[in-house]
C-alpha cells in the first residue's frame, strides 16, 4: 500500500478525494436532514389543518355525532375529557402515536347534551366555542381501509358551545417525506461514488499535467549526473510558478557549483604547477650533491625547502577555507596586531587607535596582516604606513604603500588565486599569488571586506574593513 501511494501523483488524488467524498457526505447528509424536516413540517401542517378542521366544525356547534369524517384518508379521532373515543375515521381500522388505541367511538348517553353544569373541573382554560393551541403528538401508524402508513399526528383541544371538552386527533401520512428521502439517499449513493471517480480521474490528468515539469528537471539532473557535464541547465517552463521559480533556483544551483567545481580545478592545476617548481629545483640540487658533494648549494636547497613549506602552509589554509572552517570567537585588539606584525620590518610604521577589537580568529587576522604588509614592501619604493582605526561600528585597517599602485581594470583580479600582475616577475621574488586571495578569504569569513584604493603616496591603499566587538 506505501508503495502504491509513493508518488505525488497519487498522494495529491488520494487527498483530492478524500476531501470531496468528506465534503459531499456532509453536504448529502445536511441536504437529507434538511429535507426530511421540511417534509415532517409539512406533515405536521397537514395534520394540524385537519385537526383544526374538526375543531372548527366542533366549536361552532357541531355534535361530534354528526361529524363527517369519511371524506379525508387521514385518521382523526376526537377524545372526551375522560378519554372516551367518542369520533373516529370511519375507515380507521388500528392506530399507535396518539395514546388512544380505540377505533371504534363509544358515544355518551346524550352526546351534546347541556344539562345545565357548567362547572369545569378540568383546570382548562378554553371557553365555549374556543380551539386551543394545537401541539405535536409524535409519528404513530394508522391502518386506513387496509392500507398500513406511517402518520405524524397533531392534536387540538377544542370546547364546544355546550361546554363538551374534547381532544381531536389528526394525522398526515409520512410516505412522501419516506419516498423523497429514500429517493435522494438512492440518487446519493449512485451519484456520490460517479461524481468521486470523476473527481480522481481529473486531479490525477492535472497533477500528471502539472509535475510534468517536475519529471523534465528529473530526467535532465539525471542526465548531469550521468554525464558530469555541469554546462547544461535544466529546462525552465514558461508558467511563472513554483515549479519555474524550482527551475531557475536548481540552475543558479547548476551554476555555482560549475563556477565551484572550475575554481577547485584551477586551483589543483595551479597548485600542481607551482609545487613541482621548487620541487624539481630541490631535487636537482639533491642529485647534484649526491654525484658531486663539493657542488651542493645548501643554501638554495634550505630556501626551495621554506619556499615549498610556505607555499603547502598557504593551500591547506585555503583548503580549510573551502571546506567552511568558522573563524575562532575570541577578542582581537587590531592595533596590538598590527604592531606585532610591524615588528622588524624596515620601513613600515603604524599608527592608530588604541584597542580597536573584533572578534576572530587571532591568527588568521595576523596571517592577513602579514600578506598585506609582504604585499605592500614587495612594491613599496621607500616606505609603508599600517594605520588602525573605528569608522562607526567597524573596524578598519589600511596598508598604503608609495610605489606604482594597482590598476583599475585589475583591483578584483588581484585577489583571485596564484595571479602575478607582474608576468615579468620571477617565481622567486613574486611568491605563489596566493597571499592576497587568503587575505580576502579571511577577511570575509570573518563577516568584513578588502578592498583596493589609490594611496595618498601614489601607491596602493589595502583597506581591511571588519565587524566591531
Amino acid at each position: 500500500m506505501s508503495r502504491l501511494f509513493a508518488s505525488v501523483r497519487a498522494r495529491a488524488t488520494l487527498a483530492a478525494t478524500l476531501v470531496v467524498a468528506v465534503a459531499l457526505v456532509a453536504a448529502g447528509t445536511a441536504v437529507l436532514l434538511s429535507l426530511r424536516s421540511n417534509l415532517l413540517g409539512e406533515a405536521g401542517t397537514q395534520a394540524e389543518r385537519s385537526a383544526r378542521d374538526v375543531a372548527t366544525a366542533l366549536a361552532v356547534g357541531t355534535r361530534y355525532t354528526e361529524l363527517n369524517l369519511d371524506d379525508d384518508d387521514r385518521p382523526v379521532q376526537v377524545v372526551d375529557e375522560a378519554g372516551t373515543l367518542v369520533a373516529a375515521s370511519e375507515d380507521l381500522e388500528r392506530i399507535t402515536g396518539t395514546g388512544v388505541d380505540a377505533v371504534h367511538p363509544r358515544p355518551s348517553a346524550s352526546p351534546g347534551d347541556d344539562d345545565g353544569d357548567d362547572d369545569d373541573d378540568s383546570g382548562e382554560s378554553l371557553e365555549a366555542g374556543e380551539i386551543g393551541e394545537p401541539a405535536t403528538v409524535g409519528d404513530g401508524t394508522a391502518t386506513v381501509d387496509g392500507d398500513t402508513e406511517d402518520y405524524r399526528f397533531v392534536t387540538v383541544p377544542v370546547e364546544t358551545r355546550r361546554g363538551d371538552q374534547l381532544t381531536v386527533y389528526a394525522g398526515a401520512p409520512l410516505s412522501a417525506e419516506h419516498g423523497a428521502v429514500n429517493t435522494a439517499l438512492t440518487v446519493m449513493l449512485i451519484g456520490f461514488p460517479l461524481l468521486l471517480a470523476v473527481v480522481a480521474w481529473v486531479t490525477w490528468l492535472v497533477t500528471r499535467r502539472a509535475l510534468r515539469p517536475v519529471e523534465g528537471i528529473r530526467r535532465e539532473m539525471a542526465a548531469i549526473t550521468a554525464s558530469q557535464d555541469l554546462a547544461r541547465r535544466v529546462p525552465v517552463p514558461g508558467t511563472h510558478d513554483e515549479v519555474a521559480r524550482l527551475a531557475s533556483t536548481t540552475n543558479e544551483t547548476l551554476a555555482a557549483l560549475e563556477s565551484s567545481v572550475e575554481r577547485q580545478r584551477r586551483f589543483v592545476a595551479d597548485a600542481s604547477h607551482e609545487l613541482r617548481s621548487p620541487i624539481a629545483s630541490l631535487r636537482t640540487q639533491l642529485e647534484v650533491a649526491a654525484a658531486h658533494p663539493e657542488l651542493l648549494d645548501l643554501d638554495g636547497a634550505v630556501e626551495d625547502t621554506v619556499r615549498l613549506q610556505r607555499l603547502a602552509a598557504d593551500l591547506l589554509l585555503l583548503a580549510r577555507l573551502d571546506a567552511g572552517e568558522r573563524p575562532a570567537d575570541a577578542r582581537v585588539d587590531l592595533a596590538a596586531l598590527a604592531r606585532e606584525a610591524a615588528e622588524g620590518r624596515t620601513g613600515v610604521s603604524v599608527r592608530g587607535d588604541a584597542a580597536v577589537r573584533v572578534a576572530g580568529s587571532r591568527g588568521q587576522l595576523g596571517r592577513v596582516l602579514a600578506n598585506l604588509l609582504d604585499n605592500a614592501q614587495r612594491h613599496a619604493r621607500s616606505a609603508v604606513e599600517v594605520s588602525v582605526r573605528r569608522d562607526g561600528e567597524a573596524a578598519v585597517v589600511a596598508v598604503a604603500d608609495d610605489g606604482e599602485g594597482v590598476p583599475a581594470a585589475d583591483r578584483e583580479r588581484i585577489f583571485e588565486r596564484f595571479v602575478r600582475l607582474d608576468a615579468a616577475r620571477s617565481r622567486d621574488d613574486g611568491g605563489a599569488g596566493l597571499g592576497l586571495a587568503i587575505a580576502r578569504d579571511v577577511a570575509v569569513r570573518h563577516g568584513g571586506t578588502l578592498t583596493v584604493h589609490d594611496a595618498p603616496a601614489g601607491g596602493a591603499l589595502f583597506e581591511l574593513r571588519l565587524p566591531g566587538a
